[in-house]
């Protein structure tokens, strides 16, 4: 299984070209619907795939965290997708996924990986209310391959931020507020990432406005500035920065930022990108695209130092 994910570091190359590359796997047969769903997850987010070795069940955990294995010296918590999203199998997944997401590592148990797909992030799209309520939110957008199975790509944030039993409302004492008003422009497909925003921005004082993808970001940036020329102002004068995810349907941070920089019209408007992709070659591709500066995300307290420098 190591061979699948030989010369990663290739897939740099993506940037800026709507392009992403997704792990296929699969959590096993429903035995309620008899459903064999096709998951996906970024293979920026994958360190290794390999035979889940053996689990340590720690006390007081959630249900669907398996326990703890110990990958090179080091404890890794394992989760059960499966079980975390309600699939009941009669298999036990013995495949673990190993994912770095945002500086941590954690282990993702599934029943079988497939292959690494090539996709444009214009053809993964939003997931209709009735998909998103029967995952429970688990997807954050999907595409159907040329051989009609239907991909789902899993919300990371989300399965973490839960399976952690994580309480956020500390994170935001202490925030300053701004000495005065600014309006930013945000972009994140996922909900728990733009609670967290929102909830930064609400502490500093700052309004804003938000999409749920770059397409609908850019959408409403243009119209944006179609108002700006028709009453004879700047862009700059209505927002005064982009805040962008990377990682989103029909559109994702790398396109978006190079359509914001490549633009006239928004020129003087930094572009902060924020992702839990926080590896350093994220950051270069960040910065390859006119990223002004790079923040992982779920951590308030330098997303707020990284504004304040950007509105100051």
């Amino acid at each position: 299984m190591s061979e699948l994910l030989k010369n990663i570091d290739a897939r740099t190359k993506l940037a800026g070209t709507n392009k992403l590359e997704i792990l296929l796997f699969s959590l096993g047969t429903d035995l309620r619907s008899g459903r064999n769903e096709c998951f996906g997850i970024n293979v920026f987010k994958v360190r290794e795939v390999m035979r889940a070795p053996a689990i340590t069940r720690a006390p007081d955990m959630p249900e669907a965290v398996e326990g703890m294995v110990s990958l090179r010296g080091v404890l890794v918590p394992v989760v059960d997708i499966a079980k975390y999203a309600g699939i009941q199998t009669e298999k036990k997944p013995e495949i673990l996924i190993v994912t770095e997401y945002n500086g941590h590592t954690q282990g993702f148990l599934v029943e079988g990986v497939d292959i690494i797909l090539r996709l444009d992030w214009s053809a993964m799209r939003v997931p209709p209310e009735m998909l998103t309520a029967r995952m429970g939110g688990l997807v954050t957008a999907v595409t159907e391959l040329d051989d009609g199975r239907l991909v789902m790509l899993l919300d990371v944030e989300k399965i973490l931020s839960e399976t952690s039993r994580f309480d956020d409302s500390h994170l935001f004492v202490g925030i300053e507020p701004l000495n005065s008003k600014r309006t930013i422009f945000f972009a994140d497909d996922s909900s728990v990432a733009r609670h967290q925003i929102e909830s930064t921005l609400k502490a500093m004082g700052v309004e804003y406005m938000s999409a749920v993808n770059g397409k609908q970001a850019w959408d409403e940036l243009q119209n944006l500035a179609n108002r700006a020329e028709a009453t004879h102002t700047q862009v700059k004068d209505l927002i005064q920065l982009v805040l962008t995810d990377v990682e989103m349907p029909e559109m994702d941070g790398y396109l978006l930022t190079k359509m914001i920089k490549s633009d006239h019209r928004f020129a003087g408007i930094p572009v902060i990108m924020h992702s839990s992709l926080s590896g350093t070659s994220n950051q270069q591709l960040g910065q390859s695209v006119g990223v002004d500066e790079y923040v992982s995300k779920f951590e308030p307290h330098k997303l707020a130092a990284a504004l304040k420098r950007r509105l100051a």
